[in-house]
């Protein structure tokens, strides 16, 4: 039998709270429960689900988790110390605190005396007591208290002795954790080890520790690792490093750190491979597009471009990846451009179940197409499922589901209106036979889409599940003006499958119209070999 000795870390998630501060993110409580089961489902021991009585959507959000709790993770209810000159127990934002029945609730006060005397216009006896009586109230009343100490090492720079009485009255009312939070997120790595070391020294050796970054010095992340390696057990911080300003410790890196790089138990093994998935999951329910070059999880945490660096990965992974990308749910990527050489080609034909000989002409001819169209202002590096059709257009194997005879696009803006109507006509032939189909849309490319889709739908039923996810537009050489190359770019879905397709032309209609048809035409590929693997196995 196998024991497993790594030292626990408490990983405190706060994107519920902390994290929806981030200017332009919004959640409904539909959105912050998905969120708040599929942190749970990763783990997660203690999820902050955000302050009872400042806004109706969180106390909902609290009654909603008592009709149907979560499996494992512990939910957090937070506020502040009473105000200046208050009964504790008649504070309105206690009540709401009790109201929510959590467990655990975090009390953050005030460390820095500035503060104290200028924020809350108050004295610093006041305060320490507003601190002891907030926590014991909620002890009394059967809850257990995290206290976050604002501002804590600001505070601990201009006032050692006041900051120190801040942590003494915590400790002293019946707090099971303090956490030093750099709110300001100016502190770096060496004085958060400094001054953490210089604590630990006079507080009580059974005193347990936490850590809550901000991101406003881009250090957030080694603050938290230092703060560990110092002797903090609980770290805070929020999926992908939401947050307001700048942003909190991102957990999608820290995880993956403490757990496989510095030897600490924060989530299962199992958990720790549903990282990336869940990291992608919160983008989608917050409405941010996913930031593709994230550590880790981003989609180009693991991609490869240079001719040198795939030739080795291809022999062995570990010549230029920190880790198997397996471990966190991520996989590594070859990626296609004008740099590439013969060996990014068959590595990124491998990865679409494509063996390609490195002595076939074949093989050349796709490498010199792909940096012909580059150098037109294709680009392939994201748009892979354009370059497999490339590919299989080569080697002859590209299948034909349909062909455009022709297509016209109409726009009418009426005038003194201000939406846009378009009718586009398209002529499309299946299996030899000619269809004309005609649809509307808001624009030019919603009405060729539509009416594509129409002309299909009746041989290739399924086609009524593909949505156009996103679309993008890049001019090339602006200095032409309205002439300028166009370069599109459609990204397309189908359930938990997406594809990115291109089209360029000094016409952006026609490049619109190459990247929409080749998403159709993809997708359908993907459904006949899903098809074909069904019957496979049978």
């Amino acid at each position: 039998m196998t024991v497993n000795c790594s030292p626990q870390l408490w990983i405190y998630d706060t994107t519920l709270r902390d994290g929806t501060q981030r200017e332009g993110l919004s959640v409904s409580i539909e959105d912050k429960l998905r969120i708040a089961r599929r942190l749970d489902q990763l783990g997660i021991p203690f999820i902050e689900g955000g302050w009872p009585g400042a806004n109706p959507k969180d106390v909902q959000f609290f009654w909603q988790l008592q009709e149907e709790p979560l499996k494992q993770a512990e939910v957090v209810a937070f506020c502040s110390t009473r105000r200046p000159n208050t009964n504790v127990a008649s504070e309105p934002i206690l009540q709401a605190i009790l109201a929510a029945s959590t467990r655990w609730v975090t009390i953050f006060g005030k460390s820095w005396d500035l503060h104290v005397t200028e924020g809350l216009k108050t004295t610093l006896t006041e305060n320490l007591a507003m601190i002891r009586d907030t926590i014991e109230y909620l002890r009394a009343q059967g809850r257990r208290v995290i206290y976050d100490a604002e501002h804590w090492f600001d505070g601990y720079k201009r006032n050692r002795d006041y900051a120190l009485q801040t942590l003494e009255t915590a400790i002293a009312a019946g707090a099971e954790w303090l956490v030093f939070c750099d709110t300001n997120g100016g502190t770096l790595p060496h004085e958060i080890t400094q001054i953490i070391t210089e604590i630990v020294k006079v507080l009580p050796s059974d005193t347990k520790l936490g850590i809550h970054t901000h991101n406003d010095s881009d250090t957030a992340v080694a603050n938290a690792l230092a703060a560990v390696m110092t002797g903090v057990r609980m770290v805070q911080g929020t999926i992908n490093g939401y947050g307001e300003r700048c942003g909190n410790a991102n957990l999608c890196s820290l995880i993956p750190n403490l757990q496989l790089k510095l030897g600490f138990k924060c989530i299962e093994e199992n958990q720790l491979s549903q990282l990336t998935e869940t990291s992608r999951f919160v983008s989608e329910v917050v409405n941010l597009a996913p930031d593709e070059h994230a550590p880790f999880v981003g989609r180009s945490a693991f991609a490869h471009k240079g001719g040198i660096h795939v030739s080795a990965v291809e022999r062995n992974p570990l010549t230029y990846e920190h880790i198997q990308p397996e471990q966190i749910g991520n996989r590594r990527r070859i990626v296609i451009s004008e740099q590439s050489g013969v060996s990014n080609v068959q590595a990124k034909a491998r990865s679409f179940g494509i063996e390609l000989n490195k002595h076939d002409p074949t093989t050349r001819k796709i490498l010199e197409r792909l940096k012909d169209l580059e150098s037109d202002g294709y680009q392939f590096e994201a748009a892979e499922a354009s370059f497999e059709l490339l590919m299989r257009q080569a080697l002859g194997s590209r299948q034909q589901f349909f062909e455009i005879r022709g297509f016209q696009v109409h726009c009418d803006l009426g005038q003194g209106e201000t939406n846009t109507s378009a009718l586009a006509t398209v002529k499309v032939a299946v299996n030899g036979k000619d269809i004309l189909e005609a649809a509307e849309g808001n624009g030019p490319v919603a009405a060729l889409d539509a009416a594509l889709r129409k002309a299909l739908v009746n041989f290739y039923p399924h086609i009524a599940a593909f949505e156009l996810t996103d679309y993008k537009v890049r001019i090339l050489n602006g200095h032409t003006g309205t002439a300028a190359k166009t370069r599109v770019m459609v990204e397309s879905g189908s359930g938990h499958q997406r594809w990115t397709t291109v089209g360029v032309s000094t016409n952006i209609l026609e490049a619109s119209y190459q990247a929409v048809v080749e998403g159709l035409e993809y997708g359908l590929l993907l459904h006949s070999q899903a098809e074909a693997a069904v019957i496979g196995n049978w």
